[in-house]
């Protein structure tokens, strides 16, 4: 459908998402995405498109998140750009994507919805979308409220839904890959795991987080503003968490802390860890280089096909 040879999707990242990284991707057989929202303004979208088509001749897509009514970003204009640029995929994510679904598929876009919960997979399903994405509570950025893990999620989608769903969220090996087609995924989307790779554009300091980081090194902010959202632990998001919990739900009080322009400056400025908070998923304990996004992909198809090929077609039989 998406006409790629790997069943890896890149998600939509915010300050990542730029033309090389979904280039490289498409390039090494998976699914490249832009961000549209990283983009200043669909002009802006229109541009880094261009660029991404300079640099692979492979099929890539743009993500467009839905966030809430208040100061919406000119989504009348990215659509507008994304059609006019006869892009083939588009990954939506947030906010109910119904009246966006029927205009992307209208104009024979495919559309992949990322959702946090069945309930909201099925809703999706209903307005059209052609593949979902089922994103656990493992994710990076934001995993809902319900905190459901994919091992349950991915399993209730299997029996649930009846177009094709991909995994995402805390996926970063070709054992996970085996585990989630499995599950009765046709593929995955990763986000976090992409950012320690070569062509990503980030300052190295931050990959190197990535590596030196493990399981146990995220947490979560906006809990009280029911947005939750897993970022990189630093002394800044412990900050956020600790006015949290001082004055429940008032985003004042922590705006100057998330700042959009903080978190671009440790990615391209300054490389600081700790002076922004900036989303980072628990996959960081799976994630011990920085390869290639080829060597990434092939390592972990590789890795996913002998799994499957040696493990998984022998009987369970109990060994304990």
């Amino acid at each position: 459908m998406l006409g790629i040879e790997h069943p890896i999707v890149q998600g939509g990242m915010h300050y990542v998402s730029y033309a090389e990284m979904a280039a490289a991707v498409s390039n090494a057989g998976g699914l490249g995405i832009i961000t549209a929202l990283t983009q200043e303004s669909p002009e802006d979208l229109r541009k880094e498109i261009r660029k991404c088509r300079t640099l692979t001749q492979k099929p890539f897509g743009v993500n467009i998140t839905l966030l809430p009514a208040f100061n919406a970003p000119d989504y009348d204009g990215f659509c507008r750009v994304i059609i006019e640029e006869g892009i083939k995929v588009v990954e939506t994510a947030g906010n109910n994507p119904a009246k966006f679904i029927q205009l992307f598929k209208k104009n024979n876009i495919i559309v992949i919805h990322k959702c946090v919960a069945i309930r909201h997979a099925l809703s999706a399903q209903k307005a059209g979308a052609d593949i979902l994405s089922i994103d656990g509570f493992e994710c990076a950025g934001h995993p809902g409220e319900e905190d459901i893990g994919n091992l349950v999620l991915l399993a209730r989608a299997a029996e649930s839904l009846s177009v094709p769903f991909i995994a995402s969220g805390g996926i970063g090996t070709g054992a996970q890959l085996a585990a989630c087609l499995a599950l009765g995924a046709q593929g995955i989307n990763m986000g976090t795991r992409f950012m320690a790779t070569k062509e990503c554009p980030i300052r190295d300091e931050i990959k190197q987080a990535l590596v030196d980081g493990d399981e146990l090194s995220t947490t979560h902010v906006f809990r009280t503003l029911k947005n939750t959202e897993r970022v990189y632990k630093n002394k800044t998001s412990l900050r956020v968490r600790e006015l949290e919990k001082e004055k429940p739900g008032d985003f004042s009080v922590i705006r100057p802390y998330v700042s959009g322009k903080l978190y671009y400056d440790s990615f391209y400025k300054t490389g600081d860890l700790t002076s922004s908070v900036w989303s980072a998923g628990i996959v960081m304990g799976l994630i011990h280089d920085i390869p290639t996004c080829k060597e990434l992909l092939e390592r972990m198809v590789a890795e996913a096909e002998a799994i499957i090929t040696k493990n998984l077609q022998v009987v369970v039989k109990a060994k304990l």
